[in-house]
């Protein structure tokens, strides 16, 4: 997709409303394109279009329905053949059969690459505010949707698996945490070195050099990453974490990915920039906005797990966090559809990390899930009281709880905010941590007014959304640059937080 908006910029009307990805080539064979040879050169252009003039719902790119009652490449019969004796389809009904064909044509793996864009382009629809929006079909089925897993979601109770061999304890293990994102992308991953660390391993957390006194601190080793966390989220603020708003932004958000792409080898091999300590991978965690540590894990042929703070794995019971789609049935199909738009997006950068770094083969088509091969291990980072693991979800996908890191016993508060916090009335802990702020100075305006008008004392955190300008000190207010949460939220009534746990950057 980067590529392709790209060229968009030459051909493009972008409009103040929500806008869509047009995709127009030579498709005269469409409807029968799954037996095309991928050595066919088509031509094709991409055109952004604002909604049609007859403001119809958009559950497509070009606001066109899609069903589909067979997902594996087959287009339901009722989509494609009408009987004579059949009633006249309403406008509805036709709508669905048409999108039974085009979806059933993009989730066909022996459809060419660039025919099965075109198809996506009547399956999604990408909004201003840069989420993805798609409709299904009233009849599809939840069947219908396991593309190709295995893994479907029926309803039935959740199934434990045990193995009767019990593995033996592994030895010492050299592993590196590839790690893309905010401080609070960065923290729980501190946790879980050091506990590994405990363990007799030797770990190398590698993120961007904003977090590296940071990571010092806690005892592990250090490397740098590209890519600069403050300017990824605030790309992240303006677009939702997935598409630019302005065609500007797309050259600089592509140098911010393809910095950290290309950083992930070194990362992994490179001996240790303080001492010059060899270091042979064993292992490598990683979360999924480092993109290319799939690729790198490939290459080393050494084990790979993926931990997250937000669901990346297809489920039938929650959809994409990036996605807007009302049908349940649907909820399974937005990560299959935000997967493969996220990999248009990168693809001619992680082709050219697989062919000049890595020594790879290029990856060259739509094919399952983008994100990772089928085998490779997730764990989720939030509590599973607060989010059961899915039903749907198989038994290398498991939510393992919160990843807490104790700062608070060797804290020393500076003396003046342990006098301020001796108050009459413990206060309020207003912060967004990293999350940056697009008018910092109204936004601190807005917080002292409501406190003053409550008559309520409170903490402002200043993060990195600046905020905390104030013309004029009020008793009631303390302006704090870092501290602590378990040590200080114990000392509040309460706290106001707007925190993106993780981001998403789609350069496109």
């Amino acid at each position: 997709m980067a590529e392709l908006l790209e060229t968009s910029h030459r051909n493009s009307n972008v409009t103040s409303g929500d806008i869509s990805i047009e995709i127009s080539g030579d498709d005269s064979n469409a409807a029968n394109s799954s037996g095309c040879s991928t050595d066919v050169p088509v031509d094709f252009e991409i055109e952004i279009v604002g909604d049609d003039d007859n403001g119809s719902e958009a559950s497509g790119l070009t606001d066109r329905s899609l069903a589909g009652q067979n997902m594996h490449g087959k287009a339901s019969t009722s989509a494609m053949n009408s009987g004579s004796n059949q009633q006249p389809k309403s406008r509805k009904e036709r709508q669905s059969s048409k999108l039974a064909l085009y979806i059933a044509k993009f989730l066909d793996e022996k459809v060419p690459f660039r025919k099965r864009i075109k198809f996506l382009n009547q399956v999604a629809n990408v909004k201003h505010d840069g989420t993805v929006q798609f409709d299904v079909p009233v009849d599809m089925k939840p069947h219908t949707l396991d593309f190709g897993t295995g893994v479907v979601y029926d309803h039935a109770p959740d199934k434990e698996h045990y193995t009767e061999d019990i593995p033996e304890i592994p030895p010492p293990l050299q592993i590196v945490m590839l790690i893309v994102g905010t401080r609070g992308d960065v923290q729980p991953f501190v946790a879980i070195g050091k506990r590994l660390q405990a363990d007799g391993h030797r770990v190398r957390l590698a993120t961007h050099s904003n977090f590296k006194d940071f990571v010092l601190d806690a005892g592990l080793e250090f490397f740098p990453l590209g890519g600069d966390p403050k300017v990824l989220a605030g790309y992240m603020v303006k677009n939702k974490g997935f598409l630019p708003s302005v065609p500007s932004e797309i050259p600089v958000q592509r140098q911010q990915i393809r910095e950290i792409i290309f950083s992930l080898l070194p990362a992994c091999v490179a001996d240790d920039l303080d001492n010059n300590v060899k270091f042979d991978v064993d292992a490598i965690i990683a979360n999924p906005p480092a993109y290319g540590h799939t690729h790198v894990a490939e290459a080393l042929k050494v084990p790979l797990h993926i931990f997250f703070t937000m669901p990346w794995t297809p489920t039938s019971e929650f959809p994409h966090p990036l996605s807007r789609v009302k049908q349940q049935v649907g909820y399974r199909l937005s990560y299959h559809i935000v997967d493969s738009l996220i990999w248009l997006g990168i693809r001619d950068m992680i082709n050219e990390f697989r062919k000049k770094r890595l020594k790879l083969r290029p990856v060259t088509y739509l094919r399952g899930s983008y994100s990772s091969p089928p085998d490779v291990p997730y764990g989720y980072m939030w509590s599973p009281h607060l989010v059961p693991k899915p039903k749907d979800w198989g038994p290398i996908i498991d939510v393992v709880g919160f990843c807490f890191l104790d700062l608070a016993s060797s804290y020393e508060p500076p003396e003046s905010l342990v006098k301020w916090l001796e108050g009459d009335k413990k206060p309020i802990y207003i912060g967004f941590g990293s999350l940056p702020v697009q008018e910092p100075e109204r936004m601190t305006q807005i917080i002292v007014q409501a406190l003053e008008k409550t008559g309520q004392r409170g903490i402002i955190n200043k993060g990195w959304g600046g905020l905390g300008n104030l013309a004029e000190q009020k008793h009631f207010v303390y302006l704090l640059d870092n501290c602590p949460h378990d040590w200080l939220f114990s000392r509040c009534m309460a706290v106001v937080s707007c925190k993106c746990k993780t981001f998403s950057f789609y350069s496109g």
